[in-house]
């Protein structure tokens, strides 16, 4: 795992918690497949995702799509480091 992947992965186990976040993968589904991920969990990553990367987010940004799964949020956090 390189370090984007680490360190969003911690930023998930962080929001979401024990046994949520305990077993997952790149492929793990997260929208719509993992109950703790509400809107209030999508802004606590968000701001997580900001802080730890020192990126900035905006709204029309995201979608589902970037919650699809730990690969595509990861995809995109290396996309706004990238930019």
């Amino acid at each position: 795992m390189n370090q984007i992947e680490t360190e969003v992965i911690a930023i998930l186990r962080s929001v979401l918690g024990e046994p949520a976040a305990r077993n997952l993968t790149l492929s793990s589904p997260l929208l719509g497949s993992v109950a703790e991920i509400d809107s209030m969990a999508v802004v606590a990553i968000l701001t997580a995702v900001e802080e730890q990367f020192g990126v900035s987010v905006d709204d029309d940004e995201v979608d589902g799509s970037t919650f699809a799964t730990v690969a595509s949020l990861i995809d995109f956090v290396r996309s706004k480091v990238a930019a």
